[in-house]
């Protein structure tokens, strides 16, 4: 029986180790393609839509590994969803960090002015902010602290995926296909959540 136990340990440390290099994936490439300078005629535009539209992904993931669990029956898909939503922050930093030092180039104090004046940047901002706690309160130390609070806590990633894929929406000017291809995927995900919470049964004597 020990033996078994460790085979599975084993094979979740291995299964955990491919995710962690399947996240680092897309920073490998953008590092690959800054030295070969194959970024195009824009490569900090390049960099600012690369990071963004991975971290919009990972988090769309990690809000789609709870409906994965139940359509499946099976509780593995939750032993993602810390290190897949920890990856989506960590994306969003480089997006953030790419805007903020390479965009702006150091005039730092015109980040409030882009903030009070362009509303995807509002809605991108804001949606980093929601996160920012969340990506803090990750660890199991911080769930036994908050107890029922950290539930509570952590439902803010339904609005930071809204706000990210609204962030989204503003900036493009032309093409919304994807985008609102992200839209739909978040409509499914939120929506069935909605759904099951719906058809929760009633507590008796309510």
């Amino acid at each position: 029986m020990v033996l078994a136990a460790r085979r599975v340990d084993a094979r979740w440390v291995g299964l955990k180790a491919l995710a962690h290099a399947l996240a680092l994936w897309p920073l490998a490439w953008l590092v690959r393609a800054v030295v070969e300078d194959g970024l195009g005629a824009d490569p900090v535009a390049a960099i600012t839509h690369f990071t963004g539209d991975w971290a919009l992904r990972l988090l769309l993931l990690g809000l789609a590994l709870t409906p994965l669990r139940r359509l499946l029956g099976q509780p593995w898909p939750l032993r993602f969803r810390r290190l897949v939503g920890l990856y989506a922050f960590f994306y969003a930093c480089l997006h953030l960090a790419t805007y903020l030092v390479l965009d702006l180039g150091g005039f730092w104090a015109q980040v409030f002015e882009d903030i009070a004046k362009r509303p995807y940047i509002t809605a991108g901002f804001t949606a980093w902010l929601l996160l920012l706690p969340l990506a803090l309160t990750s660890t199991r130390g911080w769930m036994r602290r908050l107890g029922r609070r950290w539930g509570q806590l952590h439902r803010a990633v339904y609005l930071a995926g809204a706000l990210a894929v609204l962030h989204f929406l503003w900036l493009v000017k032309s093409d919304l296909r994807e985008p609102a291809i992200y839209a739909a995927i978040l409509a499914v995900l939120l929506g069935l959540r909605l759904w099951w919470r719906l058809r929760r049964p009633a507590p008796q004597g309510a």
